[in-house]
């Protein structure tokens, strides 16, 4: 008899739950930034697929569901400001554009020293966000920024020289001024009277124009989407490489008073964002190639032996990179051989090899 009244209260307590109210789930605001406009292809990605694969798994459980509010094109901060704006908490999630932030996030540069590599933004942005997750300092750097690091992005599949007349040697580029933003305007210092001006990609469409550079540093997709060639009609396809330049990461008072489930959300859809923005890099580089002859421009192949040249002129800013780093105690020298290691065990032979000890 025991038994059976205990089957019944079980039976009963089942129905009561299940007539039960579902409990509604809890809402979680989050406010997204970048300094660029949304038409910028990372940001887009992140409207398109970021956002929905996390509402995606959030929905398999039902108990949250995010709020999402983005502010894009300069709203709440510019491109170089969303380091400085999550840190605030002027947003929760942004997009950092890294490259402009060399002092406070030195080991972000470690692609961008390491030029004449690879030319891929799937190969570069797996072994960059490794090295990230293998090696604390990384993460370290965005900590003293009260921000949690999330997962580095690739956006570009290499950086070219766009320009006003046509370049088909180093000799052309000679006293050039060329635009770039961060390291890249290093990779000139081997080529006579070459300097590099400091911009942003929303800025070398008017520097071009008005004059104050002969030419920028830029990939195809961008090239295309901010109608460079109508400035600068000339490619030069030197592949100088891919290299990471956004990082998604998270203010931290935010972070901490995220849900567990939230949290695991966000790491692992960070993941997938920067496999597939690295995929679309990829995907449209040659129809933005093309997009950019249609617009007007043409493309000049830089040959094997110009190229190797144009590498082994330059100083050895790998090396100097990683001095620096190993200077304050991290392990910038052991980072750089992981980092070289995994590109090579992908298939990648450096035009120079970065590897510290190496000769070139």
């Amino acid at each position: 008899m025991t038994g059976y009244v205990t089957r019944r209260a079980v039976l009963a307590v089942a129905l009561a739950l299940a007539a039960a109210p579902a409990s509604a789930a809890e809402t979680i605001k989050a406010v997204v930034i970048d300094g660029y406009p949304a038409k910028a292809m990372w940001v887009q990605e992140f409207t398109n697929f970021f956002i929905p694969e996390v509402d995606k798994r959030l929905a398999m459980t039902g108990n949250y569901v995010m709020d999402w509010q983005e502010s894009y094109g300069g709203s709440i901060v510019k491109p170089k400001g969303v380091l400085e704006g999550i840190e605030l908490g002027l947003g929760d999630i942004g997009i950092v554009t890294t490259i402009f932030h060399n002092s406070k996030l030195p080991s972000q540069a470690i692609s961008a020293v390491t030029p004449f590599v690879a030319a891929d933004a799937r190969a570069v942005a797996k072994a960059v966000d490794e090295i990230a997750k293998e090696f604390p300092t990384m993460q370290n750097e965005f900590a003293a920024q009260n921000q949690v690091y999330l997962a580095t992005g690739v956006v570009l599949d290499t950086y070219q020289v766009f320009s006003k007349t046509p370049i088909n040697s180093l000799a052309d580029l000679r006293g050039a001024k060329v635009a770039g933003a961060g390291m890249n305007m290093r990779y000139l210092e081997g080529i006579e009277g070459a300097v590099g001006v400091r911009g942003g990609l929303t800025d070398f469409y008017n520097m071009v124009q008005t004059g104050m550079a002969d030419a920028a540093m830029l990939w195809p997709e961008a090239a295309a989407t901010f109608k460079i060639a109508e400035v600068a009609p000339y490619m030069l396809r030197a592949d100088l490489g891919a290299v990471n330049s956004k990082t998604v990461t998270v203010n931290k008072d935010y972070w901490d008073k995220l849900p567990d489930e939230v949290k695991t959300a966000l790491l692992e859809v960070a993941v997938e964002y920067r496999d597939h923005v690295a995929g679309i890099a990829m995907d449209k580089a040659e129809a933005s190639r093309q997009a950019y002859i249609a617009g007007g421009g043409t493309v000049v192949e830089l040959d094997a032996a110009e190229r190797a040249a144009w590498a082994n002129s330059m100083p050895n800013i790998a090396e100097e990179w990683a001095a620096g780093l190993d200077a304050k105690g991290e392990p910038g020298s052991a980072m750089l051989t992981a980092y070289m290691a995994k590109l090579k065990a992908a298939g990648f032979v450096p035009t120079r090899d970065w590897t510290p000890g190496m000769t070139n």
